[in-house]
């Protein structure tokens, strides 16, 4: 039973990180039309808060 639970547990550690380290920042990245790429990669060189702050504070990218 505890094996059960570990593995459960390390799953969903798992999606959270998978969430908040690439899924986030992508999609913030491309409703401001940014790349979304880049932003994941600040995100895991940095940090997720980073890359949400910066995105934040950016804001939409400007139109070409």
């Amino acid at each position: 039973m505890e094996t059960i639970v570990a593995i459960v547990a390390s799953a969903l550690a798992l999606a959270f990180v998978i969430w908040l380290w690439i899924i986030v920042p992508m999609n913030m990245a491309q409703n401001r039309n940014r790349s979304g790429l880049i932003w994941v990669l600040i995100s895991i060189v940095g940090s997720p808060l980073l890359a949400i702050l910066l995105l934040y504070a950016l804001g939409d990218a400007p139109s070409a």
